[in-house]
């Protein structure tokens, strides 16, 4: 049967290579079927996404491993907002310290903790368990909501404090964006209700001028309005900020006195997966304004700053490790940014996951320095990285360099210590910066486990998919004695992104801290350390 089919076959094949009549027949016929196959799929046609340009197809991929893993979950909707989530009352945070102190507690938004991830304990036990294990790739993954044409979303959470350029920033935010419409701002506005104007008021009513950046996009921003009076600080403010997270893609944290530039969401989303890290924390003290982009928003500065200078601050039960004043200078890597010993509260973007991993600690009132090597050391437990970009995404207004004098006149947290007894605000203080050293091993030897509050130390408290100890033994951080070696930025820039990026894994989950065995040495007593390591 099989040859006779060939036959058969060969035999209609030369009839009509014979007979031009059927060839002409055969060629009207398919025309007719392919005209009407073209007309009656023409929506569909409409409808199919673009053809990529030859830029996007010769281009090198940016994308990390983990964005090749599908998620288990559903995406998340996107905007979201605090007031459609359940509310919970907590204490307040000084109270703790001091219960005889009148100060009512607070109803704040419960944490992102959505129903899929109960049946595995919550979130953050999917997470890996609270940093008891790194994340893997497809739990990474189940992190992040987009808009339907496949944009990942971004959060901002800004801390304002009595603050008249909060709506300048998020007016910045929006406007200066190349898609406003992924974004969602959370303002944490601690404002005195009698003397300032919240962040949340317009110019004019939105009825007036619905063009506004507030009104136009008010379904995208949130504000949690707290009284000026009971602010205890910014790793409180920056606490109920993370509260405000709804399951956004990225996360940034910034101040609410910061500029961005055009295009900024674009450009800081491409550096972070030009890093090819899912566990990428792009962070950095942001640079003055004043000469860093012009009027209209467009990048001038050709510089950036990098963190890379620290040392003990203070003595007795409030010794900390703080972070000075960090060197800027242009970048020495180019095409992705350069990897970093610290992480700065001033500007942080990272993958959600971040936050829902390392929320600022709720229990640390009226602590200012010691906030990021808090932040820092909790990240590094539990496998983030942190890298500092290679051009800045927004521009910081710093009181000294402000010829306005505008920003001397602002308001700090500290005003509220003229009212209460100096005793108690040093005992407050104390008591917070005991338990901040507590969690990180960063404590004074006096300083025993029974001294300082446990509260919630597992919420948090350190990883273990590295320990604190091998932070301080990696950069020379001496905590028998409370030294630091010195001229670390020597090494920190090319050379540690260099040595460090080969220990990237390869499923794009962290740089392998077991397979670095280097620690670093001041240069001036035992010279460049690092030179035999370099690739």
């Amino acid at each position: 049967m099989k040859y006779s089919s060939v036959s058969t076959t060969n035999s209609k094949s030369q009839k009509l290579r014979n007979d031009p009549s059927l060839q002409k027949t055969l060629l009207y016929s398919t025309g007719t079927v392919l005209l009407l196959y073209i007309l009656i799929n023409m929506t569909t046609f409409q409808h199919l996404p673009s053809l990529p340009s030859l830029k996007d197809i010769i281009s090198p991929a940016t994308h990390t491993v983990v964005d090749t893993i599908e998620s288990e979950f559903p995406p998340e909707t996107f905007p979201q907002s605090i007031h459609s989530v359940p509310l919970e009352s907590i204490r307040h945070p000084a109270v703790e310290i001091i219960p005889s102190l009148t100060i009512p507690n607070l109803t704040v938004p419960s944490f992102y903790d959505p129903p899929q991830f109960q049946p595995y304990g919550g979130i953050r036990s999917y997470l890996g368990n609270y940093g008891q294990e790194l994340m893997t790739p497809l739990q990474a993954r189940s992190i992040g909501s987009k808009l339907e044409n496949g944009l990942e979303t971004i959060f901002v959470a800004i801390a304002s404090y009595r603050d008249f350029q909060c709506r300048q920033t998020i007016e910045s935010i929006f406007t200066r964006a190349t898609y406003p419409s992924r974004i969602r701002v959370g303002v944490v506005d601690q404002y005195d209700y009698q003397v300032d104007t919240p962040c949340s008021q317009p110019q004019v009513p939105c009825e007036q001028d619905p063009k506004q950046i507030l009104c136009k996009y008010k379904s995208q921003i949130d504000y949690y309005q707290m009284e000026a009076q009971y602010a205890m600080g910014p790793v409180f403010a920056r606490h109920l900020g993370n509260r405000m997270y709804r399951g956004e893609y990225f996360t940034i944290q910034c101040d609410a006195h910061v500029d961005f530039v055009l295009d900024w969401d674009t450009s800081i989303i491409q550096q972070w997966k030009s890093a090819r890290n899912e566990m990428a924390v792009i962070t950095a003290y942001l640079s003055d304004i004043h000469d860093s982009m012009d009027a209209e928003g467009h990048l001038i500065r050709k510089t950036r700053p990098i963190m890379c200078q620290s040392d003990f601050e203070d003595t007795g039960l409030t010794m900390h490790l703080r972070h000075g004043q960090q060197p800027e200078g242009p970048a020495g890597i180019h095409g992705e940014p350069t990897l970093e010993p610290f992480w700065a509260a001033g500007f942080s973007f990272a993958r959600g996951h971040f936050v829902v991993n390392v929320p600022y600690d709720q229990h640390l009132p009226w602590v200012f320095q010691g906030e990021e090597i808090s932040i820092g050391l909790r990240g590094f437990t539990y496998g983030y990285d942190y890298y500092t970009p290679e051009t800045s995404s927004c521009f910081h207004y710093y009181a000294k360099a402000d010829k306005t004098g505008k920003r001397h006149t602002v308001k700090l947290f500290w005003e509220n210590a003229k009212k209460l007894n100096r005793t108690i605000v040093k005992k407050v203080e104390q008591g917070g910066m005991m338990r901040l050293n507590g969690i990180i091993h960063m404590g004074q030897p006096s300083v025993t486990e029974d001294s300082w509050n446990h509260m919630d130390e597992k919420k948090y408290g350190i990883g273990n998919v590295r320990t604190p100890e091998k932070f301080f033994e990696t950069f020379g951080i001496h905590m028998e004695n409370f030294k630091v070696e010195s001229h670390l930025c020597r090494f920190v820039g090319r050379n540690m992104h260099r040595i460090w990026k080969q220990y990237l894994r390869k499923d794009g989950m962290g740089i392998d801290y077991d397979r670095i065995t280097y620690r670093f040495k001041d240069p001036d007593v035992h010279g460049n350390t690092w030179q035999k390591l370099l690739p």
